[in-house]
């Protein structure tokens, strides 16, 4: 629903999710990286080399999108959130030319095992980290999983984690209960803390967008080494 047209009339109502999103979008390519990596729930892990694309037309409106040379039988098709990933970089790009390393994380990666994805991915030279991943989608009776009363804790959690940066809260959440609250961005998250941690050193972040349209729970945060 961030994407404007498949938001279609009420694209409006998530105005303030946007400009949060171009924001934080805009102060990563802003941050010298010379490879932005993008991490995204999928359904293995893997590593999708430029050029990219993907589509949603599954999603019912008739728009692709690429990164790189758009060559049909080149390109490589991205799951859902790394087409979220790609939208957000072409609408923002970065100041200077940099190479976008795709990464999907299978949905039912063990937390050991994104831990270990994250802090194995640092590509040589200056790095940034697009991580895609929603919260729980069982906020009221109108959310996609219904409503459950565990959800709003487990977005206020994950809401306060992304503010402070407490690893230790991504780490421990459990994929069991994150799948029976729709939790779609719990790999990525998971693989954040781990590269977070591997990287080292002393961070702030930023949590400049928490709501729950729709019954599921998006956030905006920013993180950066001080």
């Amino acid at each position: 629903m961030i994407v404007p047209e498949v938001a279609g009339g009420a694209a409006a109502e998530l105005d303030d999710l946007r400009s949060a999103c171009a924001s934080a979008v805009t102060t990563l390519g802003q941050a010298g990286a010379r490879q932005i990596v993008v991490f995204g729930a999928d359904s293995a892990m893997t590593s999708y080399d430029p050029p990219q694309r993907g589509s949603l037309r599954p999603w019912g409106v008739d728009l692709d999108v690429s990164l790189g040379p758009h060559d049909p039988l080149e390109s490589h098709e991205l799951p859902l959130s790394l087409v979220i990933g790609a939208w957000l970089l072409r609408q923002h790009p970065p100041q200077q030319p940099v190479m976008v390393n795709m990464q999907g994380i299978a949905a039912d990666a063990s937390a050991d095992a994104c831990r270990n994805f994250g802090e194995c991915c640092a590509p040589d030279g200056p790095w940034g980290l697009l991580v895609m991943g929603d919260g729980s989608a069982s906020r009221g009776v109108k959310s996609p999983g219904y409503d459950d009363p565990r959800a709003e804790p487990y977005d206020d959690a994950l809401a306060s984690a992304l503010a402070s940066v407490d690893l230790s809260v991504l780490h421990g959440l459990d994929p069991v209960v994150s799948a029976e609250l729709g939790v779609a961005g719990r790999p990525a998250f998971q693989a954040l803390a781990g590269a977070v941690g591997a990287a080292g050193g002393t961070w702030q972040g930023d949590l400049s967008y928490y709501g729950a349209p729709y019954g599921v729970g998006y956030f905006v945060a920013s993180w950066q080494r001080s």
